[in-house]
């Protein structure tokens, strides 16, 4: 077991998180309006294939990253699947990173309705779907995670599984209740401008508000990496959300709260959460995984910030020894 740590070790620390790995490619799509997305690609037959599958892929993975987040945040993660023998994907979402802004200026995060991002969603794994060998598995962080949550709802993706980092299936905002929450981000939107910012960002544009890291991880490298990126790639840098952005989150959160919604999904879901989180609502996600019909939960507690995936080795391994595990057995290799 010793041993195996060891080159567990040694395989993560050989990945650079800080360059796009030499297998990767990245890429333009275009949606049905014309808007580029960005988007990057590792094929399925370069990484270490399970023992006795030769070169054919494992299968493939597509992830999409959370609210102001950028793939390059996640290229340990994806490439770590690839080297599993996945062929993987990522995308930005439409407005956000390198994929173009919606709002009135560069740095907020703003969208008139999450149907856009939906839409986006499912034309893109359509044309996914086409070009990629199954098992097709998707795999979402924060508002990625509730947007991919949403999409199922609505039947507008049918991936054999699904993997949901830290999601935003609820926010966490004050301890009122859903619907007061909503009406109270709508009369936001009545008294101001909906594109305006709906929280400060007081640092100077492109650096990160000083207590942010206390939010997102205990890793100080790992969170170092996003800064490297926004410096490097100054397209990458995003603030706060706009108030028609709050608005429409509340109103989202309550489609997924009616009776009946995620118990439609008959898709294996896992669902990474930690009582720690400060941005999303564990309890939400908890609910969730209980009211999902294949839904599993790997709960995390002090241990864990908001973005597990980037947290501290010993619970990232954990996060990603439960990843594989969950595909292995929902979503076998064909």
């Amino acid at each position: 077991m010793h041993d195996n740590c060891e080159d567990r070790g040694r395989e993560l620390a050989a990945i650079d998180r800080r360059a796009i790995p030499p297998a990767a490619r990245e890429s333009i799509w275009h949606a049905a309006d014309g808007h580029a997305l960005r988007r990057i690609d590792w094929p399925g037959d370069q990484g270490a294939a399970p023992e006795g599958a030769g070169s054919a892929p494992r299968g493939s993975i597509l992830f999409f990253p959370g609210r102001g987040d950028h793939y390059e945040k996640y290229l340990e993660t994806l490439e770590q699947w690839h080297r599993a023998g996945w062929r993987v994907t990522a995308a930005d979402w439409r407005g956000q990173a390198g994929s173009g802004r919606l709002g009135k200026d560069a740095v907020t995060g703003h969208v008139e309705d999450f149907s856009i991002w939906i839409n986006d969603l499912g034309a893109f794994w359509n044309s996914w779907v086409a070009e990629t060998p199954g098992p097709h598995v998707l795999a979402g962080h924060s508002m990625g995670g509730h947007l991919l949550m949403r999409a199922l709802v609505e039947r507008r993706v049918s991936p054999d599984a699904v993997v949901l980092s830290a999601p935003m299936l609820g926010v966490n905002g004050p301890p009122l209740p859903l619907p007061l929450l909503h009406a109270a981000a709508r009369l936001m939107n009545v008294v101001g401008d909906p594109a305006r910012q709906a929280w400060k960002w007081s640092e100077k544009p492109g650096e990160m508000p000083a207590a942010r890291a206390a939010l997102l991880t205990h890793d100080a490298e790992r969170y170092a990496d996003e800064q490297w990126w926004r410096d490097h790639r100054p397209e990458l840098v995003m603030g706060p959300a706009s108030w028609r952005w709050v608005e429409r989150a509340y109103a989202s959160a309550r489609r997924l709260e009616r009776a009946g919604a995620l118990e439609s999904v008959d898709v294996p879901v896992l669902i990474l959460s930690t009582s720690a989180d400060k941005l999303v609502s564990h309890p939400a996600n908890l609910r969730a995984a209980r009211r999902l019909t294949k839904g599993e939960m790997v709960a995390f507690g002090p241990e864990a910030h908001h973005e597990i995936l980037r947290e501290v080795d010993a619970v990232r391994d954990r996060a990603m020894m439960a990843i594989t595990e969950f595909l292995d057995r929902v979503a076998p290799a064909t």
